[in-house]
């Protein structure tokens, strides 16, 4: 054996007899030792003083917190006393994650798709938007539309004004009122492609009330229109 073999022999017998004596020093897994702590555990939480029962602290639920921090949104939206204050209160009561500048901003969003879905006769967009009494009249329209060969064009310039007027709660649906001002501007022609309603170069001026409802026992937190009112 040359001394390099030896050499290599020697390093090996070194290298097991150390690993030997650490196994003695740190002994051996049995199964039975504590898991690493988790901070994020709930097993980890904080208990009180002395408390070896296995309980641990929960926070409350949003539902649960106080009242006056549940309804802060609302009361910095409507004047606290007011009827639309103490309605909108009766909607977050039955939906704590009811807000009403959230909602609004996406009532602003569904008026838009809901007008230019109905001027391209896009009825796959309207029935996810709409209730199915207001989408059968959405369809009967553009359905007269078809029949006609008529084309319908629109421009939707934008949203000049968008306010809370109603809330209320009946059985399990919350429903809110909108008043909508928006600019359109609106042109529906014939096969011919001759000009039989609205005007392509005004913008008019179009005022409506619509209602939005959500089934406050579902999961599907988005709302349905299920009125539509115009006002002149």
């Amino acid at each position: 054996m040359g001394s390099n073999d030896f050499i290599t022999v020697f390093f090996l017998i070194a290298a097991v007899l150390i690993f030997l004596q650490l196994r003695s020093v740190l002994g051996r897994r049995t199964g039975h030792e504590k898991p690493p702590f988790d901070p994020y555990s709930p097993r980890d939480v904080a208990k009180g003083p002395g408390s070896d029962d296995g309980k641990v602290i929960t926070l409350p639920r949003r539902d649960e917190a106080d009242g006056d921090e549940r309804f802060a949104a609302i009361d910095s939206f409507a004047k606290p006393g007011t009827d639309l204050n103490k309605a909108l209160r009766d909607v977050s009561k039955v939906d704590p994650s009811f807000n009403p500048r959230e909602f609004l901003n996406g009532a602003r969003v569904a008026y838009e798709m809901i007008v230019m879905a109905f001027a391209e006769g896009d009825r796959k967009t309207l029935k996810s938007l709409l209730s199915r009494e207001v989408y059968e009249g959405f369809d009967s329209a553009i359905s007269e539309r078809e029949k006609n060969g008529e084309v319908m064009k629109a421009t939707f310039v934008g949203i000049e004004k968008a306010e809370i007027t109603q809330a209320v709660v009946k059985d399990h649906d919350e429903q809110i009122t909108v008043r909508i001002l928006c600019q359109l501007i609106s042109a529906t022609y014939d096969k011919a492609g001759t000009l039989v309603d609205g005007d392509a170069e005004t913008v008019a001026e179009v005022n409506d009330i619509w209602t939005f409802s959500r089934d406050t026992r579902s999961r599907d937190p988005n709302w349905k229109l299920v009125a539509t009112e115009s006002e002149r």
